[in-house]
């Protein structure tokens, strides 16, 4: 592997030691901390996750950050509303079943079973399959019963926060019970034929769920009113079904990778004089819909906003080999092309995204910034079409690549020198229309 030879390009807040300021051992002591088995998987409103958040806090008060404005604490709590499951029966056969059950839509109480003349049912077994059958919530004739092959067990965090338990700012927006037909998604642990009969009930009512986001600051020297911002997500999925005797979601990758390199960029730039303020920012309940992300995101100015760095699963070597990671919406700005200009005499090279038809740019928490206007990108090494962890209990520190982690931070530090320093202003995004 190349040697990573980073050049004191001009503006670049670098100096000789960067190496030593973000060194391997301390990037293996954070990640090996927040994927360990102690912390239950950090699902978002569980005590892993609370454990999580008080470890980033301790964290950016060793770096010395300052809370955000408004906040005495790093931590930056907040509540949402919406549904929830209060109770499950699945009766397949006469017998009962603890098959996962996904309801989609508003429906406070949902009660099927097998009978072709008000319902549908689909087998689907791949991504292709889920998303053509999700498709057809919108314009439902009769109850549907999506049953989903065991390989799909990894999207079911996602459907539960995005679809089935989705939440909202405030309990008014939390939508009435008044669909007429009804869709469920049922994770189907064994076969069932047509000659199967099944039942189905499910109950939900609106709860608050409470969440924490963990943040802190450096104060800009000369532009302290322009702010730079550098996230992750610390949430997982918490506790899965058993494999080979292990239940526990390290999420190690997604994104124990991203939080520890938000911790190491704060120590790094609390050494330097930065210019603009930078924000360094561990997002609660990612994997639920980003809501950690999106209350943020209210209350920051999107105008003062320079640049956000978003850093998702860095863990393994990207499609493009050691030294290198892509960047989501890389031709959405110029982003991309600043911090590769800033990198010109270096092995690192930053790519756009290979995966367009993953929408990763929408996909994480850049978005809600994003679709402001605000240069707000990710940076990954995740081959998304191929990880076999992803979403799974094997997601685990031993598959990483600490080095390469490390080497994907110091380029990340130096390649946005020129834009902390306020000689490089990315340009902006044009706004999604609401």
């Amino acid at each position: 592997m190349k040697r990573l030879i980073l050049s004191l390009a001009a503006g670049c807040m670098l100096t000789t030691g960067y190496s030593q300021q973000i060194p391997q051992k301390e990037v293996a002591r954070i990640i090996n901390t927040l994927a360990a088995d102690d912390m239950q998987g950090r699902q978002s409103g569980t005590p892993g996750s609370d454990k999580a958040a008080a470890f980033i806090s301790a964290e950016f008060k060793k770096a010395g950050l300052l809370p955000l404005p408004g906040e005495t604490t790093y931590l930056q709590s907040f509540n949402y509303y919406g549904l929830h499951t209060t109770a499950t029966s699945m009766i397949v056969n006469g017998t009962a079943k603890d098959w996962p059950v996904v309801a989609v839509g508003a429906s406070r109480h949902v009660e099927l079973r097998r009978d072709t003349a008000s319902c549908t049912e689909l087998h689907v077994a791949n991504a292709d399959e889920l998303r053509a059958a999700l498709g057809k919530r919108k314009s439902m004739t009769r109850n549907i019963v999506v049953w989903m092959a065991p390989a799909l067990s990894g999207y079911l965090a996602n459907l539960e926060g995005s679809i089935s338990n989705r939440m909202y700012a405030k309990e008014a927006e939390v939508p009435a019970d008044t669909a007429k037909w009804q869709m469920i998604l049922v994770l189907e642990k064994e076969p069932v034929t047509a000659q199967d009969t099944w039942s189905v009930e499910q109950t939900r009512s609106i709860r608050t769920q409470a969440f924490t986001n963990v943040a802190g600051m450096i104060k800009g020297a000369a532009k302290p009113d322009e702010y730079v911002i550098y996230s992750g997500h610390y949430d997982h999925l918490g506790i899965l079904p058993a494999e080979a005797g292990d239940s526990i979601a390290n999420g190690a990758d997604d994104d124990a990778s991203g939080t520890t390199a938000v911790i190491m960029l704060a120590n790094y730039f609390k050494k330097k004089r930065p210019a603009r303020s930078l924000i360094f920012v561990a997002f609660t309940a990612e994997e639920m819909g980003g809501y950690g992300s999106s209350y943020f995101s209210g209350q920051m100015d999107p105008a003062k906003v320079v640049a956000m760095f978003n850093i998702e699963m860095i863990g393994k070597e990207s499609k493009f080999g050691k030294n290198s990671a892509f960047i989501t919406g890389f031709e959405k700005s110029d982003f991309g092309t600043i911090l590769q200009k800033n990198l010109e005499r270096s092995a690192f090279r930053f790519y756009p995204d290979p995966y367009p038809e993953q929408n990763l740019f929408y996909r994480s928490d850049n978005a809600n910034l994003a679709k402001v206007g605000v240069p707000a990108h990710t940076i990954s090494t995740t081959q998304i079409d191929k990880d076999k962890f992803y979403h799974t209990v094997k997601d685990e520190v031993s598959t990483l690549d600490v080095k390469n982690i490390t080497d994907i931070i110091k380029a990340i530090a130096v390649s946005s020198g020129t834009i902390v320093n306020g000689t490089s202003t990315p340009t902006r995004i044009t706004p999604v229309s609401q």
